[in-house]
């Protein structure tokens, strides 16, 4: 006799469905199989549903429906598992739908609730995102605690704070070359490092490496995840600004 089928309902378990979600290959999937977990009729512990809302936010960014992330965000904040992964999350979310305001305040509090091994991160998100806004002297303090915090990405945060002192008319700012050498040669200076490094170039006149540097972090930020291009479009937009200045300049050697 042919075996009955199960029953849908019995093995739709909410671990089940954050599995499959954590593995979708598409934003729809992934929302499918979050949603079907956070619908299950039995007990749903905080953290799993915790980590199925953040499969649903996830899917929300990469659709680009921002205010629908924001508000699954914050649903997370409100469960209090991993708080600070729970605020970067809303910050990012704050930035798609244009409310930089209030994505300074999550990541305030987010440096405030996270574990020492990741305040560095939270401080540096914080000061990269005050010195984009053009509020120097609140990036040098963030930026100044990030890099007291720091560990191996150290190198990136200094590089940072220097140009958050440039931006603030510093004239003690005399270590750039050093700095530069510093984080070129740092795991932490691929990456986003790519766009630090592009500015110090710049500020020394180097414009071949900086349009080399400013230009690889714009093409990998701008192919990638939606959610990676939101988080850093206001570095995205500077670079692009700083390679239309350098447009006509003469190549300098250092």
């Amino acid at each position: 006799m042919p075996r009955p089928r199960a029953n849908t309902a019995e093995v739709s378990h909410p671990e089940d469905m954050l599995r499959k979600a954590t593995l979708a290959r598409n934003a729809g999937l992934r929302a499918k199989y979050a949603r079907r977990g956070l619908d299950h009729d039995g007990s749903l512990d905080r953290t799993t549903r915790t980590m199925l809302l953040r499969q649903l936010y996830l899917s929300h960014m990469e659709a680009k429906r921002f205010a629908e992330a924001r508000v699954t965000a914050e649903e997370m904040v409100g469960l209090a598992v991993m708080p600070d992964v729970a605020r970067q999350d809303a910050a990012r979310a704050c930035l798609g739908v244009g409310d930089r305001s209030a994505a300074i305040e999550h990541l305030r509090l987010a440096s405030r609730v996270s574990p020492p091994s990741r305040r560095a991160f939270h401080l540096w998100t914080l000061g990269s995102l005050l010195y984009l806004d053009n509020r120097h002297a609140e990036a040098i303090g963030a930026l100044l605690r990030a890099a007291r915090w720091g560990t191996s990405d150290k190198p990136l945060y200094q590089a940072q704070l220097a140009l958050a002192r440039i931006a603030a008319d510093d004239s003690e700012v005399h270590n750039l070359r050093i700095l530069r050498e510093r984080l070129a040669e740092a795991p932490c200076g691929q990456g986003y490092g790519q766009f630090v490094l592009g500015e110090l170039a710049f500020h020394e006149g180097d414009y071949e490496a900086a349009r080399a540097y400013l230009r690889g972090f714009v093409r990998r930020s701008t192919s990638g995840r939606v959610a990676l291009a939101i988080a850093l479009e206001g570095e995205i937009q500077r670079a692009k600004q700083l390679i239309a200045q350098m447009r006509g300049k003469p190549v300098q050697r250092r």
